[in-house]
């Protein structure tokens, strides 16, 4: 499911509010239009407005810096495809750019996806281009009544639920390994190779696109503003705790892969080194033989044996199979075949 796919309450083509919520403050939401949003103020203490947003929507970085008074630079970076995880405190607010595994029909899981976030604590705004399934399993959990109850946790569920959704990439990594492993590689070995090299692009991609989320979660733990409770400070130290132990899982991974490559490759040279010894005592037997028919073969007169008629042929034959016998004898005590 492609999971901010909004309903037809939650926007129009022409907006760019791809849903919207008020937290109650115990675990539940209502639904706001865009309408409602222009002029929302909250009601009673403990609200919160959360706005998922399209970011590359015309007049958005405007908005935000008219109607919630997000600084120039920051509001082009919240609207720009500057996706590097980053995160950062500007006064009471907190800026970050965070990224999540792509998980939309079609896509591989390296094309990692961002999503952008700006919270006061008493309003969130996160914006995203292509479609990212975390924020709608946020939305659900509201609807449900079992969703974050303030901005500081609402962050917190949203970069959890980042980081949890890498752990289905790397199990299926890791159980493709263990397939290729308990397969036969020598019976496509080019097919194996390139299967293996996807997993170590993959990783690489997943540790490039992953590793510097592990530093923005730590500026969001050490540098969030007040609003940011201690219960929200633990709940991200686990998230980055959790994110370290994929970051070592995918690291595990790339190097089963390059072992693997390494023994396949290993073996495949040994076969090839097999087959070229072979060859080599084969030719090395043969060649005395080649030499006596191919002397004996020569047009010229005073052929050793061409006097014996039909005898010669069975003289020669004998000989080269005296010949064939000694060599045999001889490779085998030389340890050779």
């Amino acid at each position: 499911m492609i999971e901010d796919m909004p309903t037809d309450a939650d926007r129009t083509d022409d907006l760019p509010l791809l849903f919207g919520r008020v937290l109650d403050g115990t675990g539940g939401a209502r639904h706001i239009a865009w309408a409602e949003v222009q002029d929302w103020a909250p009601t009673r203490g403990g609200e919160v407005l959360w706005l998922h947003l399209l970011r590359d929507h015309p007049g958005v970085q405007q908005w935000l810096q008219d109607h919630l008074g997000v600084p120039d630079p920051t509001a082009e970076l919240l609207t720009s495809d500057a996706t590097r995880p980053r995160a950062f405190r500007e006064g009471e607010t907190l800026v970050a750019t965070l990224r999540g595994i792509n998980f939309n029909p079609g896509a591989a899981p390296e094309d990692m996806l961002s999503i952008q976030l700006w919270c006061d604590g008493v309003r969130v705004v996160t914006l995203r281009r292509a479609a990212l399934q975390t924020p709608r399993l946020v939305a659900d959990d509201l609807d449900a009544g079992k969703g974050p109850v303030d901005a500081g946790s609402l962050v917190t569920a949203v970069t959890e639920h980042l980081i949890d959704r890498m752990s289905p990439a790397i199990v299926d990594m890791n159980a493709m390994i263990d397939e290729l492993e308990a397969e036969d590689a020598e019976k496509d070995t080019d097919g194996t190779l390139d299967r293996i090299a996807t997993i170590r692009r993959n990783c690489l991609a997943l540790k490039r696109h992953m590793s510097p989320q592990h530093e923005a979660l730590m500026a969001i733990s050490t540098g969030a503003p007040a609003w940011f409770e201690d219960h929200d400070r633990r709940e991200i130290a686990e998230s980055i705790a959790r994110l370290r132990r994929y970051l070592d899982d995918i690291d595990i991974s790339k190097e089963s892969a390059l072992v693997l490559q390494d023994d396949i490759r290993a073996r495949a040279a040994a076969n090839t080194q097999r087959t070229q010894y072979v060859l080599a005592v084969v030719a090395g037997v043969f060649l005395p033989l080649t030499f006596i028919t191919g002397l004996l073969g020569i047009n010229v007169g005073d052929i050793p044996l061409a006097d014996q008629g039909s005898h010669g042929f069975w003289i020669v034959a004998g000989l080269c199979a005296v010949i064939l016998a000694v060599e045999v004898l001889l490779l085998r005590r030389l340890k050779w075949v």
